[in-house]
């Protein structure tokens, strides 16, 4: 039996990568805990959902936060996602200069319809260690969203399943309902 070592990758070399072409603008690749991952294509129900929930999320935000739409976040030195939608705290220069990091992120949504596994197996763990404290997953197929909270040692400590007909807050703004049906087309 042959063992290989696994080359991993940081953001510097990551962006070095696209910089000088080895990495095509046109691929849909995101780097996660040293990996180059790809991303699976934007079906129609994901495209609309996104778009209706980071249009929802604008106007109940407005004046709180900044929607980031599919943009990257700094999770790490060698992870560098791009969640569907981030919720950030405002900055005046739009992250001119940087992207959002943990200490920024007040939650993000991951919208699956071919990606569910995906989300819940690579990207929640990814995001627990991060210490992101509010990961929701908004599921297409079956309208539902994974709220996922108490991260720990590279976990969440607590997912909870919410239907269509249900209201959720974000730990970040309490005080705002978040009607789960208004989050779909």
């Amino acid at each position: 039996m042959t063992v290989t070592d696994v080359r991993l990758w940081n953001v510097t070399e990551y962006r070095r990568m696209s910089e000088t072409g080895i990495l095509s603008p046109d691929e849909r690749v995101e780097l996660i805990d040293g990996q180059i991952i790809s991303m699976s294509a934007k079906n129609p129900p994901h495209a609309a959902t996104n778009l209706c929930a980071a249009d929802y999320l604008r106007n109940l935000l407005t004046g709180l936060a900044l929607i980031r739409i599919q943009d990257p976040i700094a999770l790490s030195t060698n992870s560098e996602p791009e969640p569907d939608i981030a919720v950030v705290q405002i900055d005046s220069r739009l992250y001119q200069d940087f992207h959002p990091a943990p200490s920024n992120i007040f939650l993000l949504i991951e919208i699956a319809d071919t990606t569910l596994e995906t989300d819940r197996k690579r990207k929640a763990p990814a995001y627990a260690r991060a210490g992101i404290i509010d990961y929701w997953i908004i599921d297409v197929n079956k309208w539902q969203v994974y709220v996922f909270r108490e991260p720990h040692e590279g976990n969440y400590q607590l997912e909870t399943i919410f239907n269509e007909d249900d209201v959720l807050s974000m730990l970040a703004f309490p005080e705002i309902e978040v009607q789960i049906s208004r989050l779909f087309p």
